[in-house]
């Protein structure tokens, strides 16, 4: 739950939270009363994962999936108390952002540099990724930026794909008020001139009675 509002849908976890979460657990049972090192634990935790087979790993990754269902599905329907905006719901329909050329760069370079560099933080790895990319040579950035160019169009084209399904619906609106304003006019013609009519009735008996 969340800090501010007991009735907050508890925020996702990823596959490697329940990892850790299962680990403490199993360590738990096995030294109830032992004190547990947190950066030490945190270390063993991160190596036994990167061991791990993706047929190991699967039963987490599950896990994972069905707590990001849940949280989607209690976001839909939470609502927040006065004051507080209410963070606004991500369609998971919705198209991606596209990777920058730096962003693609990493995702090459982040597990050679892991591999050279295990005890590695994700702040140094990052450091040392920044560093790597600031010294690569202009050509050689080339084609990350190509791909990323490529990847920024496509999103462009499916994002404005995917927001056009709402407009028929808001045009739809459109109409009907369009239509209740014409109608509303109408009516008011209407009166004026039946009203026009009836003071030009009055003006001519009036005429009418000073002949008699």
């Amino acid at each position: 739950m969340g800090k501010g509002d007991p009735k907050k849908p508890r925020g996702k976890m990823s596959s490697y939270a329940f990892f850790v979460q299962t680990c403490r657990e199993e360590h738990k049972k096995k030294h109830p009363d032992a004190s547990v090192n947190f950066s030490e634990f945190s270390k063993k935790c991160s190596e036994r994962w990167k061991t791990m087979s993706a047929k190991e790993k699967g039963k987490f990754e599950d896990m994972a999936k069905a707590d990001k269902a849940r949280y989607e599905r209690e976001m839909k329907t939470y609502i927040p108390p006065k004051g507080e905006t209410k963070k606004k719901f991500k369609d998971p329909n919705a198209p991606k952002r596209p990777p920058s050329a730096f962003f693609l760069f990493c995702s090459e370079y982040r597990p050679k540099i892991k591999g050279e560099h295990p005890g590695l933080s994700i702040g140094d790895v990052a450091k040392k990724l920044g560093e790597m990319w600031n010294n690569t040579a202009a050509d050689d950035k080339q084609p990350y930026e190509k791909k990323a160019a490529k990847l920024k169009e496509k999103y462009e084209k499916d994002i404005a794909a995917y927001r056009a399904k709402g407009k028929p619906d808001a045009a739809k609106k459109g109409v009907v008020k369009a239509e209740k304003i014409l109608l509303i006019v109408s009516f008011t013609v209407q009166k004026l001139f039946i009203l026009m009519r009836a003071q030009s009735f009055i003006f001519v008996l009036s005429l009418a009675s000073r002949d008699m």
